[in-house]
């Protein structure tokens, strides 16, 4: 049985960052998200690792937030090793095809390289990485009716055959 659901949104996905000032230029002049905080902790305060370090928020649409950590040395965070550069990304919603195709272009006339319009059947998306190797898509919904109630009904059924599929790779290995 599953958990009752009391999480109601996403707060704040929280990254590293090389340096705060190119992150900022990045995700508020570039991308268009507002700088809404910095702050400048002596401490962690949930570990009580020492600092200094600053923690910086942009605001989506939602009213949730992309933060950063500048740890102050100026070092690139490093990908997973074990990962492909691809899975680990974060998708933030536009309303409409017209938006994704408004930010690809404005990212590509900035220099950076775009992957896409990518048709995933049910979004639209573009791709690309941040200064600080953070994978990221802008996508729209192009899902056809009754999509997400399929999704939701065969989901458990899909993770069941997904493990199937596993343990049988598994085996013939």
């Amino acid at each position: 049985m599953a958990a009752p659901r009391t999480i109601e949104k996403l707060f704040h996905f929280a990254y590293p960052c090389r340096d705060a000032e190119e992150t900022r230029a990045f995700y508020e002049d570039l991308v268009g998200l507002p700088m809404t905080s910095a702050v400048k902790v002596a401490s962690v305060p949930s570990s009580g690792d020492p600092g200094p370090y600053l923690h910086i928020f942009f605001e989506l649409g939602d009213g949730s937030y992309l933060a950063f950590f500048d740890l102050g040395n100026g070092e690139t965070p490093r990908p997973s090793p074990n990962t492909p550069k691809w899975v680990q990304h974060f998708a933030m919603e536009v309303p409409a095809m017209e938006q994704v195709i408004a930010m690809r272009d404005r990212l590509k006339a900035a220099g950076v390289e775009v992957t896409g319009v990518v048709d995933h059947d049910f979004i639209q998306s573009i791709y690309f990485f941040d200064p600080n190797g953070l994978r990221l898509e802008v996508t729209t919904r192009t899902e056809p009716p009754g999509f997400v109630e399929h999704q939701k009904n065969t989901a458990h059924a899909s993770l069941k055959d997904w493990q199937k599929f596993k343990k049988a790779r598994a085996a013939a290995a």
